[in-house]
């Protein structure tokens, strides 16, 4: 598997087989669409779409994560140029490799890019899973602050599915907290789900962070999560993703 996989991210780099879908981060509070989450698929040898489950584990593992991260990147600021995206106020969530941002080579080329590009840095929200903040605390604060540093925001992904959750959510200076998806989609059927959603919302009040809210599917789940006072929302109640830019 390994060996397909080597050669297969390999052929797709070089052919510029990624491309890119979107999926809307809604408003709750009135259903509006105000931000987009970026997500990366890939063309197999026959044009069909490969979602990252698929691959992004084993492209971490053989190292080629590094440069799926920057393609994406490249592709998102060539799109923000355009003059259908000056101006806005669109935010656009674009997730990051654990093996990307502990790479200070790798971090170096990013920044590099993003100096060179004429796009409103405030626009784009670099999301970093829990686990992976975790697992090297020290190197995510790091990169977090130099990327603050060039107007660039952050989201930490997954919330909830480590057991250090709280204590870890005070040394990140992120603006927004993504809840984890497994207690968004029983929340209306499970006490311990709304339990944890509510006190997450009231942490994150306190420490003046937004949450969103994954895997948002039906209505009643909307409706708890709007009461408890949860900002933001995606998942296919709203939209399913759709290629970007459109």
């Amino acid at each position: 598997k390994r060996v397909h996989w080597a050669r297969e991210l390999r052929e797709v780099l070089d052919e510029d087989r990624i491309v890119l879908y979107s999926q809307p981060v809604v408003r709750l509070a009135d259903r509006v669409s105000v931000h987009r989450e970026i997500l990366v698929r890939i063309l197999d040898r026959k044009g069909a779409l490969v979602l990252p489950g698929q691959f992004i584990e084993v492209a971490e593992s053989l190292g080629m994560a590094q440069e799926i991260d920057l393609c994406v990147l490249g592709k998102i600021v060539d799109v923000l140029q355009g003059p259908e995206y000056r101006g806005q106020k669109t935010r656009f969530f674009v997730n990051l490799s654990r093996t990307s941002i502990s790479d200070p080579h790798w971090v170096r080329r990013f920044q590099s890019i993003l100096a060179a590009a004429p796009i409103d840095h405030s626009q784009l929200v670099f999301e970093i899973t829990e686990t992976a903040a975790m697992s090297s605390v020290d190197v995510t604060q790091e990169f977090i602050a130099q990327m603050k540093g060039m107007g660039c925001r952050f989201a930490l992904d997954d919330f909830g599915a480590g057991f250090s959750s709280f204590y870890f959510l005070k040394r990140f200076d992120v603006d927004y907290l993504k809840i984890d998806g497994s207690f968004v989609r029983d929340l209306a059927a499970d006490n311990a789900s709304r339990l944890f959603v509510r006190a997450l919302c009231d942490v994150a009040r306190g420490l003046n962070k937004q949450v969103v809210a994954e895997w948002v599917e039906d209505q009643a789940v909307m409706d708890i999560l709007a009461e408890m006072g949860v900002q933001y929302g995606q998942g296919f109640l709203f939209a399913h993703p759709l290629p970007f830019p459109p």
